[in-house]
């Protein structure tokens, strides 16, 4: 009897312990959405601190809503078309990897080289094909965001750039960009139009009067933070 109540005694204290420890179990520890941004300089934040880039500034406004999100993984770099935003993914060596968002701003340097829309839809079909992959495969925690129009800046002004072509050019990348997130069925934000109004304002471009301020990435993070949210709310119904 002495030893049975002893052998008793051991296997309850044992018990409340293990009850009493945190399991160790990394997939709820880590509630933390995962984030990957491809791009080019808008996505980089050319001129600006990393805080101030528009997928930094959208994590930071969805964590303070209490949706956690990791600190962005950001492929981009100033000057990238989208051949080379597929070279550059290539070398980031994430093949296979997949993430809990995705987004994707890619173009304006295929305008600014002259380069055909035609071929810009080829190419971004292909990026975005790629981005819904690294989503998981849906769609839906893909977003794609609109060229912004380099044209109305004091760069572009300065240097005596035809603004109405420009205009014209980048409306019609952004016309197939549209048609091919409706195909592929992601989500599309438009910043092109605010951006037309305001772009132009000392306090909306860096040192180099040609990429956005801090401001302006603010006003496209909220935008993004405001797609997170609904789709989030949305899946949960």
């Amino acid at each position: 009897m002495k030893y049975l109540w002893i052998f008793a005694f051991l296997i309850t204290t044992l018990f409340l312990d293990c009850m009493e420890k945190p399991v160790d179990n990394p997939i709820i520890q880590n509630k933390h959405a995962t984030y990957l941004a491809l791009g080019d300089s808008y996505t980089i934040g050319e001129g600006v601190p990393e805080n101030e880039r528009y997928p930094n500034q959208a994590v930071d406004l969805l964590n303070a809503k209490g949706i956690q999100i990791q600190k962005p993984l950001i492929i981009a770099r100033t000057g990238w078309t989208t051949d080379e935003l597929g070279e550059g993914i290539k070398n980031a060596n994430i093949a296979g990897n997949t993430y809990d968002w995705v987004t994707l701003l890619i173009g304006v340097n295929n305008q600014y080289r002259g380069r055909p829309v035609e071929n810009y839809r080829a190419e971004f079909k292909i990026r975005l094909e790629q981005a819904i992959a690294f989503a998981k495969g849906n769609p839906k925690r893909v977003v794609v965001l609109s060229i912004p129009d380099w044209g109305i800046t004091p760069f572009a002004t300065a240097r005596g750039t035809d603004q109405a072509k420009v205009a014209r050019e980048i409306d019609a990348y952004n016309a197939a960009k549209v048609e091919i997130t409706k195909q592929l069925g992601t989500h599309y934000i438009d910043i092109t139009d605010h951006y037309r109004e305001v772009g132009a304002k000392p306090e909306s471009v860096v040192a180099d009067q040609l990429h956005p301020s801090g401001l302006i990435y603010r006003a496209w993070a909220e935008k993004l933070s405001k797609v997170i949210q609904s789709e989030m709310q949305s899946s949960e119904k």
